[in-house]
């Protein structure tokens, strides 16, 4: 199996869409039309364990999700062989950020997460995207997890080079139950 450790989730394959082996394409991604654009080759890490490289050869959006036709996968029988595959891009391709409070999910997990008076309060484990808001899963010491929104009233500065975060959390976020 291909090296895979410095390539990023961008997508996972959900099923097979029609009969001549488009494929709807849940995004992992903020910049789907630039992952997804005709031409991008993307590492597919498949569900029995082997790797491959496949070539957008069309894309469109889809019921908040794409649909995504690749090239040499013809028909519904070579798409259905492609059920959960995980889509990967070379982290070095990711076009850089030019906002700065703008981040990939990469640069944020393994961040350590400070409140504003300098108490540790564990690790980001990782970004969950979700329907409203971004949430960091933070795993707190021995003590659980707990779900940080990810909006600048809450997590107020994001400091990627000296690896912290630091929220200011209402009250009652903390608290374990």
């Amino acid at each position: 199996m291909a090296d895979t450790s410095a390539d990023r989730l961008v997508g996972r394959i959900v099923k097979p869409h029609g009969v001549h082996g488009e494929l709807v394409v849940d995004p992992r991604t903020d910049s789907p039309e630039v992952r997804f654009a005709v031409g991008s080759v993307l590492s597919a890490s498949l569900r029995d364990g082997t790797a491959r490289t496949m070539t957008v050869a069309a894309a469109r959006p889809h019921s908040g999700r794409l649909l995504v036709t690749f090239d040499g996968v013809r028909g519904r029988d070579s798409a259905e062989e492609l059920r959960g595959t995980l889509l990967l891009a070379a982290e070095n391709a990711l076009p850089p950020t030019d906002d700065p409070d703008e981040f990939y999910d990469h640069e944020l997990e393994g961040l350590a997460v400070f409140t504003t008076d300098g108490t540790r309060i564990g690790v980001v484990r990782e970004v969950l995207h979700g329907g409203g808001s971004d949430l960091l899963a933070v795993s707190r010491e021995g003590r659980g997890e707990v779900l940080i929104p990810f909006v600048s009233e809450i997590v107020p500065e994001v400091d990627v080079r000296a690896a912290r975060v630091v929220i200011d959390p209402p009250q009652g976020l903390l608290e374990e139950e």
